[in-house]
Protein backbone atom coordinates (compact mmCIF):
# COMPACT_ATOMS: atom_id res chain seq x y z
CA UNK A 1 0.00 0.00 0.00
CA UNK A 2 1.06 3.28 -0.82
CA UNK A 3 2.54 5.39 2.07
CA UNK A 4 2.85 2.17 4.20
CA UNK A 5 5.60 2.14 7.20
CA UNK A 6 6.21 5.96 5.70
CA UNK A 7 7.27 8.68 8.17
CA UNK A 8 4.58 11.00 6.58
CA UNK A 9 2.15 11.34 3.75
CA UNK A 10 2.91 11.77 0.24
CA UNK A 11 -1.14 12.65 -0.45
CA UNK A 12 -0.96 16.33 -2.21
CA UNK A 13 -2.72 18.24 0.10
CA UNK A 14 -0.35 16.81 3.07
CA UNK A 15 2.87 17.64 1.31
CA UNK A 16 1.65 20.94 0.32
CA UNK A 17 0.63 21.63 4.15
CA UNK A 18 3.90 20.16 4.98
CA UNK A 19 6.05 22.03 2.65
CA UNK A 20 4.53 25.78 3.44
CA UNK A 21 5.66 26.09 6.04
CA UNK A 22 9.66 25.47 5.29
CA UNK A 23 11.69 23.36 6.51
CA UNK A 24 11.03 22.57 10.25
CA UNK A 25 15.10 22.30 11.92
CA UNK A 26 15.71 19.35 14.28
CA UNK A 27 17.81 20.90 17.89
CA UNK A 28 18.32 16.89 18.55
CA UNK A 29 21.93 16.80 18.09
CA UNK A 30 22.56 20.19 19.87
CA UNK A 31 20.99 18.64 23.14
CA UNK A 32 22.22 15.14 22.62
CA UNK A 33 26.00 16.63 22.32
CA UNK A 34 25.50 18.68 25.09
CA UNK A 35 24.04 16.02 27.11
CA UNK A 36 27.11 13.48 26.50
CA UNK A 37 29.17 16.70 26.97
CA UNK A 38 27.90 17.21 30.12
CA UNK A 39 27.74 14.19 31.44
CA UNK A 40 31.63 13.47 30.46
CA UNK A 41 33.08 16.67 32.14
CA UNK A 42 30.97 16.75 35.44
CA UNK A 43 31.74 13.20 35.60
CA UNK A 44 35.33 13.69 35.02
CA UNK A 45 35.42 16.46 38.18
CA UNK A 46 33.58 13.92 40.21
CA UNK A 47 35.74 11.34 39.45
CA UNK A 48 39.33 13.40 40.12
CA UNK A 49 38.05 14.62 43.21
CA UNK A 50 37.07 11.25 44.32
CA UNK A 51 40.63 10.33 43.64
CA UNK A 52 41.80 12.63 45.49
CA UNK A 53 39.98 11.95 48.72
CA UNK A 54 38.24 15.45 48.23
CA UNK A 55 35.41 15.58 51.17
CA UNK A 56 32.21 15.69 49.07
CA UNK A 57 31.35 19.42 50.00
CA UNK A 58 34.45 20.07 47.32
CA UNK A 59 32.95 17.62 45.13
CA UNK A 60 29.89 19.15 45.01
CA UNK A 61 31.23 22.70 45.13
CA UNK A 62 33.96 21.84 42.10
CA UNK A 63 30.93 20.08 40.15
CA UNK A 64 28.59 23.01 40.24
CA UNK A 65 30.81 25.29 39.48
CA UNK A 66 31.95 23.20 36.33
CA UNK A 67 28.22 22.34 35.68
CA UNK A 68 27.36 26.08 35.04
CA UNK A 69 30.55 27.39 33.52
CA UNK A 70 31.10 24.61 31.21
CA UNK A 71 27.83 24.70 30.17
CA UNK A 72 27.32 28.18 29.51
CA UNK A 73 30.42 27.99 27.50
CA UNK A 74 29.26 25.49 25.34
CA UNK A 75 26.09 26.83 24.96
CA UNK A 76 28.18 30.20 23.69
CA UNK A 77 30.50 28.42 21.71
CA UNK A 78 27.63 26.86 19.67
CA UNK A 79 25.63 29.95 19.69
CA UNK A 80 28.50 32.01 17.79
CA UNK A 81 29.75 28.81 15.87
CA UNK A 82 25.42 28.88 14.57
CA UNK A 83 25.25 32.00 14.26
CA UNK A 84 28.31 32.79 12.42
CA UNK A 85 26.92 29.61 9.82
CA UNK A 86 24.08 32.19 9.38
CA UNK A 87 26.06 34.78 8.98
CA UNK A 88 28.12 33.26 6.04
CA UNK A 89 25.14 31.77 4.18
CA UNK A 90 24.20 35.39 4.45
CA UNK A 91 27.34 36.67 2.66
CA UNK A 92 27.49 34.13 -0.08
CA UNK A 93 23.66 35.02 -0.77
CA UNK A 94 24.89 38.49 -1.47
CA UNK A 95 27.48 37.82 -3.77
CA UNK A 96 25.08 35.78 -5.39
CA UNK A 97 22.57 38.08 -6.00
CA UNK A 98 25.34 41.27 -6.50
CA UNK A 99 26.79 38.37 -9.71
CA UNK A 100 23.64 38.23 -10.90
CA UNK A 101 23.15 41.65 -11.36
CA UNK A 102 26.14 42.09 -12.75
CA UNK A 103 26.89 39.21 -14.79
CA UNK A 104 23.63 37.16 -15.40
CA UNK A 105 24.90 35.10 -18.68
CA UNK A 106 27.87 33.91 -16.66
CA UNK A 107 25.48 33.21 -13.55
CA UNK A 108 23.80 31.09 -16.04
CA UNK A 109 26.78 29.28 -17.86
CA UNK A 110 27.30 28.37 -14.02
CA UNK A 111 23.46 26.81 -13.12
CA UNK A 112 24.22 24.84 -16.26
CA UNK A 113 27.28 23.35 -15.51
CA UNK A 114 25.81 22.27 -12.55
CA UNK A 115 22.99 20.33 -13.98
CA UNK A 116 25.11 19.58 -16.53
CA UNK A 117 27.36 18.00 -14.36
CA UNK A 118 24.01 16.00 -12.72
CA UNK A 119 23.43 14.32 -16.04
CA UNK A 120 21.49 16.76 -17.96
CA UNK A 121 21.74 17.29 -21.17
CA UNK A 122 20.66 18.70 -24.68
CA UNK A 123 17.09 20.01 -24.60
CA UNK A 124 16.78 18.93 -21.44
CA UNK A 125 19.66 20.96 -20.12
CA UNK A 126 18.54 24.27 -22.05
CA UNK A 127 14.92 23.72 -20.22
CA UNK A 128 16.05 23.50 -16.41
CA UNK A 129 18.81 26.17 -17.03
CA UNK A 130 15.71 28.71 -17.79
CA UNK A 131 13.21 27.45 -15.38
CA UNK A 132 15.71 27.69 -12.73
CA UNK A 133 17.28 31.21 -13.52
CA UNK A 134 13.98 32.21 -14.09
CA UNK A 135 12.88 32.69 -10.91
CA UNK A 136 15.58 34.77 -8.79
CA UNK A 137 15.03 32.89 -5.44
CA UNK A 138 15.59 29.40 -6.54
CA UNK A 139 18.69 30.79 -8.76
CA UNK A 140 20.52 32.12 -5.48
CA UNK A 141 19.38 29.02 -3.75
CA UNK A 142 20.83 26.29 -6.13
CA UNK A 143 24.04 28.41 -6.33
CA UNK A 144 24.25 28.79 -2.27
CA UNK A 145 24.36 24.46 -2.41
CA UNK A 146 26.02 23.51 -5.32
CA UNK A 147 28.60 26.19 -5.47
CA UNK A 148 28.74 26.58 -1.65
CA UNK A 149 27.57 24.27 -0.44
CA UNK A 150 25.30 25.82 2.57
CA UNK A 151 21.86 25.86 3.11
CA UNK A 152 19.53 28.87 2.03
CA UNK A 153 18.28 28.22 5.28
CA UNK A 154 19.14 28.64 9.15
CA UNK A 155 18.73 27.34 12.48
CA UNK A 156 18.10 29.63 15.30
CA UNK A 157 21.66 29.90 16.96
CA UNK A 158 19.31 31.01 20.13
CA UNK A 159 17.75 27.95 20.30
CA UNK A 160 20.79 25.85 19.42
CA UNK A 161 22.27 27.53 22.50
CA UNK A 162 19.13 26.70 24.79
CA UNK A 163 19.32 23.01 23.97
CA UNK A 164 22.80 22.46 24.70
CA UNK A 165 22.96 24.08 27.88
CA UNK A 166 19.80 22.83 29.15
CA UNK A 167 20.42 19.14 28.49
CA UNK A 168 24.36 19.76 29.72
CA UNK A 169 22.48 20.97 33.10
CA UNK A 170 20.09 18.44 33.21
CA UNK A 171 22.59 15.07 31.90
CA UNK A 172 25.73 16.82 34.28
CA UNK A 173 23.72 17.35 37.04
CA UNK A 174 23.45 13.42 37.66
CA UNK A 175 26.69 12.99 38.74
CA UNK A 176 26.52 15.29 41.55
CA UNK A 177 22.97 14.02 43.03
CA UNK A 178 24.06 11.32 44.89
CA UNK A 179 26.86 13.69 46.77
CA UNK A 180 24.18 16.71 47.33
CA UNK A 181 22.12 13.92 49.11
CA UNK A 182 24.92 12.84 51.25
CA UNK A 183 23.84 9.18 49.86
CA UNK A 184 25.60 6.04 50.93
CA UNK A 185 28.46 4.99 49.00
CA UNK A 186 28.04 8.08 46.90
CA UNK A 187 30.78 7.68 44.24
CA UNK A 188 29.65 4.26 43.95
CA UNK A 189 26.02 5.15 43.57
CA UNK A 190 27.23 8.17 40.76
CA UNK A 191 29.50 5.96 38.62
CA UNK A 192 26.57 3.41 37.86
CA UNK A 193 23.92 6.00 37.37
CA UNK A 194 26.15 8.07 35.15
CA UNK A 195 27.35 4.85 33.39
CA UNK A 196 23.59 4.19 32.47
CA UNK A 197 23.26 7.41 31.26
CA UNK A 198 26.09 7.39 29.14
CA UNK A 199 24.74 4.21 27.67
CA UNK A 200 21.74 5.89 26.93
CA UNK A 201 22.53 9.08 25.92
CA UNK A 202 24.85 7.36 23.61
CA UNK A 203 22.18 4.70 22.23
CA UNK A 204 20.21 8.03 20.87
CA UNK A 205 22.66 9.26 18.52
CA UNK A 206 21.46 6.11 16.53
CA UNK A 207 18.64 8.46 15.22
CA UNK A 208 20.67 9.94 12.68
CA UNK A 209 23.81 7.19 12.42
CA UNK A 210 23.85 4.15 10.02
CA UNK A 211 25.40 1.79 13.47
CA UNK A 212 22.60 0.28 15.85
CA UNK A 213 21.66 1.83 19.04
CA UNK A 214 24.28 -0.48 20.89
CA UNK A 215 26.74 0.15 19.63
CA UNK A 216 26.37 4.02 20.30
CA UNK A 217 25.95 3.54 23.09
CA UNK A 218 28.93 1.17 24.10
CA UNK A 219 30.75 4.00 22.14
CA UNK A 220 29.69 6.92 24.81
CA UNK A 221 29.70 4.71 27.32
CA UNK A 222 33.87 3.32 26.45
CA UNK A 223 34.58 7.34 26.02
CA UNK A 224 32.71 8.55 28.97
CA UNK A 225 34.05 5.99 31.61
CA UNK A 226 37.63 6.46 30.22
CA UNK A 227 37.44 10.31 30.61
CA UNK A 228 36.46 9.52 34.25
CA UNK A 229 39.29 6.95 34.86
CA UNK A 230 41.70 9.25 33.79
CA UNK A 231 40.70 12.10 35.53
CA UNK A 232 40.17 9.35 38.81
CA UNK A 233 43.57 8.62 38.06
CA UNK A 234 45.21 11.85 37.99
CA UNK A 235 43.32 12.65 41.15
CA UNK A 236 44.66 9.93 42.83
CA UNK A 237 48.09 10.35 42.04
CA UNK A 238 48.11 14.05 42.78
CA UNK A 239 46.80 13.38 46.23
CA UNK A 240 49.80 10.69 46.44
CA UNK A 241 52.76 12.58 45.18
CA UNK A 242 51.74 16.09 46.48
Amino acid sequence: MTGQNLEHSHEPAAVAARLATGPRFSYLSDALFGAIDGTVTTFAVVAGAVGAELSPRVVIILGFANLLGDGFSMAAGNFAGTRAAAELSEHFRAIENRHIALDPEGEKTEIREIYRTKGFAGKELDAITQLVTSKRGAWVETMLAAEYGVSAANRSPWQAAFATFLAFVAAGLLPLLPFFFAMQQAAIVATAATGAVFFVIGSFKSYWSARSWFHCGVETFTIGMGAALIAFAIGWGADKLL
